[in-house]
């Protein structure tokens, strides 16, 4: 369905091994009067200017990094050091972009594939706390009863104030059947809670499917692995295959979707819209400003669809729910996504390790960008509990003595039978999507 795939390249990275050779060497050869402070490294991307590196920066860096070498209390190698010293150029731009050494490059390569061992969060940075963004469905954390929006004050009775993102994934994850104690503070609750979860090998099957009632279905996509789209479009064929009844309606599922690979959920999108942008992303370098565009098609044939966010909704489900709502193929309701409206890109370094690196803006189809926006539902529809109204039971016409009888017409006088639908009280956002789905239908027959 799709007719590109961004794959950005970015040649200056080249640029950050010759940096940090010979640094002992480079201290002892700076003098105390440079005739130029600035260092020129010739770029392909860059001006002159803008490639020249200020010398004496570079003059202090070296200067921290001998007295770090030379009268730390504990010995650390040079190649620790400079790796911290990379991991630290990523450190401060934004909470998405990192420094990946071979063994969390590995852990990204295997959550893409969409297999790994800890407990299945999504997790983020607040105010030097851990925030889960969400808990992945049918995994420990989420059977734990972790949720959406839980800080995590302590992992194992241990501050993780000021621990960082990367390092709390680190305690996060761990060997299968291994457990970690986790104090996470909750939004209305009087202090904090506890949980005590062991981990265990996460499956990350991100599309599942089934029938709410006959006609009305519901996909449910937990995350966007590398397979997520062809799975999506695969699971509607089949769903459409094993109807009873022509299909009415369907909803999208995609709260507490932390996201994951942009081109899945391009080709997802892509598969209900009929031609068109599905998103566009702007950023510094060529190669990071990219259309993806929708083929003509839609696998639904205009059925229907009702889309379900909340704040644990980010990134890739953001930019399907954005993609539907500006083509007007969709209804979103819920509540407001969580906004991460930017692109990382994985640039390799060829030893194992690489750098994920935040490249461009994505926007959608009609231009709203959603970084630190979110996506505002068309309906909002928070989280709230169904409790049926008791009524007192009245008189009907049917109980008066000597009430006419029904005046049936031939072909009419057998009862219908009350077809099966499940039960969908405890979900009140669930319960509305499909009561918007049948309005639809309704009034698209009259």
């Amino acid at each position: 369905m799709l007719r590109t795939i961004l794959s950005p390249c970015l040649p200056f990275l080249c640029l950050v091994a010759p940096l940090f050779v010979s640094l002992s060497s480079l201290a002892s050869e700076v003098t105390a009067d440079p005739v130029d402070d600035t260092v020129s490294l010739d770029t392909e991307q860059q001006s002159s200017d803008e490639s020249r590196l200020p010398l004496r920066e570079l003059r202090l860096f070296t200067q921290v990094f001998e007295q770090i070498r030379l009268g730390y209390v504990e010995e650390v190698s040079d190649s620790e050091l400079l790796n911290n010293a990379i991991a630290g150029l990523l450190l401060e731009l934004d909470p998405h972009s990192v420094y990946l050494d071979t063994e969390h490059y590995s852990d990204l390569q295997e959550s893409a594939n969409g297999e790994y061992s800890g407990l299945g969060l999504e997790v983020g940075g607040e105010n030097g706390l851990i925030k889960v963004i969400s808990p992945i469905d049918d995994t420990p954390a989420a059977n734990a009863g972790i949720e959406a929006g839980d800080l995590i004050v302590e992992m194992n009775d241990a501050p993780v104030r000021g621990m960082g993102v990367q390092k709390a994934i680190d305690k996060l994850r761990g060997e299968k059947g291994t457990s970690i104690k986790l104090t996470v503070y909750r939004e209305g609750q009087d202090g904090p809670l506890e949980f005590d979860v062991v981990r265990d090998t996460i499956q990350l099957s991100s599309v599942r499917s089934r029938f709410l009632e006959p006609g009305y279905g519901y996909v449910r996509v937990s995350q966007f692995q590398r397979k997520s789209g062809a799975d999506f479009i695969e699971t509607v064929e089949k769903l459409k295959a094993e109807a009873e009844f022509p299909i009415k309606g369907l909803v999208l599922d995609l709260r507490n979707n932390p996201g994951g690979l942009v081109p899945a959920s391009v080709e997802m999108a892509g598969a209900l819209i009929n031609g068109g942008t599905v998103v566009y992303t702007e950023g510094r370098l060529p190669t990071a400003n990219h259309s993806f565009e929708a083929e003509a098609g839609d696998i639904l044939d205009g059925v229907p669809i009702v889309v379900l966010i909340n704040g644990g909704s980010a990134s890739a489900s953001e930019i399907v729910a954005g993609a539907l709502q500006d083509h007007k193929r969709a209804a979103v309701i819920g509540t407001q996504s969580f906004g991460k409206g930017s692109v990382q890109t994985v640039i390799p370094l060829g030893d194992g390790r690489a750098v994920k690196l935040t490249t461009a803006r994505y926007f959608t189809p009609n231009g709203r960008s959603i970084q630190a926006e979110g996506i505002v539902p068309d309906m909002l529809v928070p989280r709230a509990e169904i409790r049926p109204y008791k009524v007192r039971e009245t008189t009907r016409e049917a109980d008066l003595e000597g009430h006419l009888d029904t005046a049936d017409k031939e072909g009419d006088n057998e009862k219908k039978e009350a077809l099966p639908a499940e039960d969908l009280s405890g979900d009140n956002q669930l319960y509305e999507a499909v009561n918007l789905l049948k309005g639809f239908h309704l009034l698209g027959n009259k």
